[in-house]
């Protein structure tokens, strides 16, 4: 594994959702905030962006990405409206939206065509990656950028306008593709962040796919940077210096994250859990777990939310038991 996707496995739980808009004239809809992330594509028109919060709003054309990761709260709204306070307060909820418009257009014939979904996250595991990103990332488009992102898009576009045969699975499986783009385009374009600046490093970069590679190998200090080609003193500065922790103490950190996941996502008990993030017992593991999460293991276990395996959505793992799970 490597850092994005890790940063992105440990957040995301359940399926991903998404609806294709279609709206003509003047229109005005509201997003409540959302326990995730949100996104939206436009495939065809534009629209004006209002976030929650006072925000600067921002202006979508055609080919346009937005990711909310952290689920803020917004408007979007027909560009050749004004939008004021009261229009704000007025916005129609997004999920009314098909009964507060009548006239609403035939699926093909909107004057603006838009791709909206969401993503379930877990924030108790945030990755500082993850974490870093902005209330709104804008992935405007242009001729020649980022050309994976544009063709995820345009895959979307025609899976979930057409609806052919097999767009259950294809879906769900091309918006997780959508996110890993967008966070991947968000990266690129970022020249103050941490992160970027992070993977950007090569010593640091390689440093992190190692901890990551194999997270539960004996690492030490003078054993990662032979792994990565560099003196200790050398390794341990810059790594420090841009990750913001020592390389042992951050591998600490994610041995644990990971090991929160599991048991998150998993069955496994302890003791295996233990052995595939490197803890020589669980009695070892679950004294650091407490001390990170200030939880015991099974007690995290049973109040963290778990992905339905049928449907995709979460609940406790009381609930699974309630349920006869």
């Amino acid at each position: 594994m490597d850092v994005v996707s890790d940063a992105i496995a440990a957040v995301r739980i359940g399926r991903p959702s998404s609806n294709r808009m279609e709206v003509s004239g003047s229109w005005c809809t509201r997003l409540a905030p959302y326990d995730g992330a949100g996104f939206h594509v436009v495939l065809k028109g534009g629209c004006r962006l209002l976030p929650d919060g006072g925000g600067p709003p921002l202006l979508l054309g055609t080919g346009d990405a937005v990711l909310l990761p952290h689920g803020a709260g917004h408007v979007l709204a027909d560009p050749r409206t004004d939008i004021d306070a009261t229009a704000l307060r007025r916005a129609v909820p997004f999920e009314r939206r098909q009964e507060t418009y009548p006239d609403h257009p035939a699926a093909g014939t909107g004057e603006v065509q838009m791709l909206c979904g969401k993503y379930r996250l877990d924030r108790t595991q945030m990755h500082p990656l993850m974490a870093e990103l902005p209330e709104v990332v804008h992935l405007p488009h242009r001729v020649g950028s980022h050309p994976a992102l544009r063709s995820a898009i345009d895959l979307l576009g025609r899976e979930v306008g057409e609806r052919q045969p097999g767009a259950c699975v294809a879906v769900p499986s091309l918006l997780d593709l959508l996110l890993v783009y967008m966070i991947r385009a968000w990266m690129a374009e970022d020249s103050t962040g941490t992160w970027p600046a992070v993977l950007g490093d090569p010593v640091t970069a390689a440093a992190l796919r190692a901890l990551h590679s194999d997270p539960a190998a004996p690492w030490t200090n003078d054993r990662l940077a032979t792994e990565v080609g560099v003196s200790r003193p050398t390794l341990a500065r810059r790594f420090a210096s841009l990750v913001g922790r020592p390389p042992m103490g951050y591998l600490t950190w994610w041995r644990l994250t990971l090991a929160a996941t599991l048991l998150r996502d998993t069955p496994d008990s302890l003791t295996a859990i233990a052995r595939r993030v490197g803890y020589g017992s669980p009695y070892a593991l679950s004294h650091a777990f407490t001390r990170e999460f200030g939880s015991t293991p099974g007690r995290y276990r049973a109040a963290t939310p778990r992905p339905d395996p049928e449907h995709g959505t979460p609940g406790t793992a009381e609930e699974s038991r309630a349920a006869g799970g």
